[in-house]
């Protein structure tokens, strides 16, 4: 690999070539970045949430600790079989998802699930943006169509799906309605409240070990709309899970 030969180097620093070679090995982790070898904002602070995550020192640089650590294989999530025909199932998933994705926390469950039964109006099931209205309705009135909200949070606009595209191996932007398969949709969820795909928030923004702040946790998905009674709900998940 080309970046085997460098020692210590801002990235800001790095050729196309390495730039490149950087954004694959982050995507291997699941950043979702655009390949195209530009170490603009999204990549550093793809790289310095990797870092951060790894608990490795000196943002900004690579280094060989960094490049080794970039270089393992992210480990296999294990399969597993979920039961989506009830709410409990749907639960349970959820808290599995976001254990693979490093949200342990209980509050950080009791938030995401909170969010999801906001979003698909109690349903815990995927919804489509607008779903009691008609497909015409979408298309003649979402600007963003066909690329409009689907799954248990509102993934929306063609660079989001092309963004999971890249990161799933699934074509989405083809075929937008695959977002609304329930184990793509239970990716999507937890994957974006760890890494912060759907507005540059992440969960662990507001919601660790040390702070709960669930009134602005939902800039993670939606500025401050709702904010208050899901703030609401998470704390009665909270008391539940």
């Amino acid at each position: 690999m080309i970046l085997n030969n460098l020692q210590n180097v801002p990235i800001t620093e790095l050729s196309k070539e390495e730039s490149l070679e950087l954004q694959r090995l982050l995507n291997n982790h699941g950043y979702g970045l655009d390949i195209d070898g530009i170490v603009g904002s999204k990549t550093i602070g793809a790289f310095n949430d990797f870092k951060r995550v790894n608990h490795l020192a000196y943002p900004n640089i690579l280094g060989k600790t960094t490049l080794d650590k970039l270089q393992e294989k992210p480990p296999k999530q294990q399969g597993k079989i979920h039961d989506f025909s009830n709410r409990q199932g749907v639960i349970d998933a959820i808290i599995w998802e976001c254990n693979q994705h490093k949200l342990p926390l209980k509050s950080q469950h009791a938030y995401v699930i909170a969010t999801t039964q906001w979003e698909t109006d109690h349903t815990f099931k995927p919804v489509r943006e607008a779903f009691r209205l008609s497909e015409d309705w979408r298309r003649r009135n979402l600007r963003y169509y066909p690329y409009y909200g689907r799954g248990y949070v509102q993934l929306t606009w063609k660079t989001n799906y092309d963004r999971y595209s890249k990161i799933l191996g699934v074509n989405f932007v083809n075929n937008p309605d695959l977002v609304m398969e329930t184990n793509v949709s239970l990716f999507i969820l937890c994957h974006g409240f760890k890494h912060g795909t759907f507005t540059g928030r992440k969960l662990e923004d507001y919601v660790t070990n040390n702070k709960k702040d669930y009134i602005n946790a939902r800039r993670v998905i939606n500025g401050t709309d709702k904010a208050r009674e899901i703030a609401r709900l998470a704390s009665q998940w909270e008391q539940r899970i």
